[in-house]
């Protein structure tokens, strides 16, 4: 697996920041392309970054009024949950969450928070709790570039997944084969041709993890202990493929030792590590995994991950500085997920959200993009099922999965509400300022540049150069006196800066604006990264 030798500039640097962090803005690829590639990485895979501020009740209205939590203040220090508070702070904690990814640092940390939520799947429908649910989620930030089978451990004994894979609900008298088949088949060893565990594994694996279960007696300490009076203390025998190895039964609080004993023998196959670095290549990189990328990429990154304990950051740190990650056929070669879109649009356009001293409105604006995001069919804390969403695994689609006809014109919708009328709450506002915007330009006078410019910052692949000449003279220079002259638009930007009281003139340049990016963003271009 060779490293990355080649120039290191703007398109270099955007290709690695559209596929890490959600939308790359002008002063992102600035920062960035100033750096090297090595150190571009180390600030990716930074993790000392502090955790965000929780969740708050953002929800009292005419209906209801949260006695206990005062406005503002964070519920997950709650200990009373109804039927009306429950349901609100479930929405709370998905607008929270949109605000941690729109807020990220220049880190991977919220892009890997979304790809482990996609791998360790849970539904909050299911779960039901929201302080289960927030835990989970503090878990998964946690862990998000750290060890891959200490998160595994965790994940196993976490609350919100012991109630939504039935691991509460698995005693030594009624073991559940749930989440013993779901940690073999989609959490570690996978379903590939190098998967080879049986049924008799699953029911093993069941007995193995008896006697875990939610402890909620107390709201906010709500966690998963192990209760040895459910436990099964027989012995447990694995099949072939896990060197026929015999887990012996242990009695009393020894029992939850055999999860550690069931871990590292699951840990021991080759296969775990290839897993889940053909999950993080088609995260990043490609949606297709032929022979020679399996031998010449997906082996090496996963003896970098066994040699390396199932760390997770050298594996990235590889990948991402491989000549295979900027191969010119990967770039712009992924669909933007609906998250992706949503939320990096309002972040390359650098749209301002309240503060979190207008709360209410601050959350009722990131819960418009996460319903926005939810509409194209990506619903964060909501997967479609344990599997994850489809387009993150399922052959032949894959990515293509996101784009329907009816989620493309819900994109395009989408991107013409925030140049137009965006969304607002309590007269605060959310909506892409163009004029603002192409101001950052070295040279939005120039109809050439400025569309050059544009083009570079919002497309991941290049535009054919009659599709730049139709946004010039189909759409800047539409309706100025002698049309295809650059110099009128040159004019009329001019005019604005001089002029910004001719209100006719600041109208007409406005508008025009609008117009280049709305049909920008309308085109198939937009929606690759």
């Amino acid at each position: 697996m060779k490293k990355y030798k080649g120039k290191w500039g703007r398109a270099e640097a955007k290709h690695l920041l559209k596929r890490t962090l959600f939308g790359a803005g002008k002063e992102d690829l600035d920062h960035f392309a100033s750096k090297s590639l090595k150190h571009a990485i180390q600030q990716l895979l930074h993790t000392e970054e502090p955790a965000p501020a929780p969740p708050v009740n953002n929800y009292n209205d005419e209906k209801y009024t949260d006695e206990e939590i005062q406005p503002g203040a964070t519920w997950i220090t709650a200990t009373k949950l109804s039927g009306k508070n429950s349901g609100r702070r479930r929405n709370s904690f998905k607008a929270w969450w949109m605000g941690c990814m729109i807020n990220q640092q220049r880190t991977l940390r919220e892009k890997m928070v979304l790809f482990w939520h996609n791998h360790f799947a849970t539904e909050m429908n299911m779960v039901d709790n929201p302080f289960m649910i927030y835990k989970h989620n503090v878990l998964l930030r946690q862990y998000a570039l750290g060890n891959f089978k200490a998160m595994v451990r965790a994940v196993t004994v976490d609350a919100a997944m012991l109630k939504y894979l039935n691991g509460n609900a698995n005693t030594k008298k009624a073991p559940d084969e749930n989440y013993g088949r779901e940690l073999q088949e989609l959490f570690t060893v996978g379903k590939g041709p190098g998967s080879q565990y049986t049924e008799a594994d699953v029911k093993a694996a069941a007995r193995v993890l008896t006697g875990f279960r939610i402890n909620n007696k107390v709201l906010p300490g709500v966690h998963g202990i192990f209760d040895a009076g459910r436990h099964d203390e027989s012995d447990k025998q694995f099949s072939a493929f896990y060197n026929n190895k015999v887990i012996k039964g242990r009695k009393g609080k020894e029992g939850e030792s055999e999860l550690d004993e069931l871990l590292d023998l699951i840990f021991q196959q080759p296969e775990v590590a290839r897993f889940i670095c053909r999950k993080l290549y088609r995260f990043f990189v490609y949606h297709q995994i032929d022979e020679d990328t399996e031998r010449t990429i997906i082996e090496p990154l996963a003896r970098t991950f066994r040699e390396n304990h199932y760390e997770i950051k050298p594996v990235l740190e590889r990948l991402f500085s491989s000549r295979h990650f900027f191969d010119a056929g990967n770039r712009g070669g992924i669909i933007k997920s609906p998250v992706d879109f949503s939320v990096g649009l309002v972040r390359e356009y650098k749209i301002p959200f309240p503060g979190e001293d207008s709360f209410v409105e601050q959350y009722g604006l990131w819960s418009n993009i996460q319903a926005t995001a939810s509409q194209m069919q990506q619903n964060i804390g909501d997967p479609p099922n344990v599997a994850g969403w489809p387009a993150w695994y399922q052959e032949p689609l894959f990515d293509k999965s996101w784009i329907s006809s009816d989620t493309l014109p819900k994109r395009t919708a989408f991107t013409d509400r925030m140049v137009t009328n965006g969304f607002a709450r309590n007269g605060k506002k959310l909506l892409i300022d163009p004029v603002q915007y192409v101001k950052q330009l070295p040279a939005p006078g120039d109809p050439n540049k400025l569309i050059d410019d544009l083009a570079a910052l919002l497309y991941a692949v290049d535009l054919p150069a009659e599709e730049k000449q139709y946004m010039k003279t189909g759409i800047l220079l539409q309706g100025l006196q002698g049309m295809a002259s650059d110099h009128y638009w040159t004019d009329a930007w001019k005019k604005l800066q001089d002029k910004p009281d001719d209100a006719a003139n600041t109208k007409n340049v406005t508008n025009k604006l609008k117009n280049l990016l709305k049909y920008m963003m309308s085109l198939p271009q937009y929606q690759l990264m």
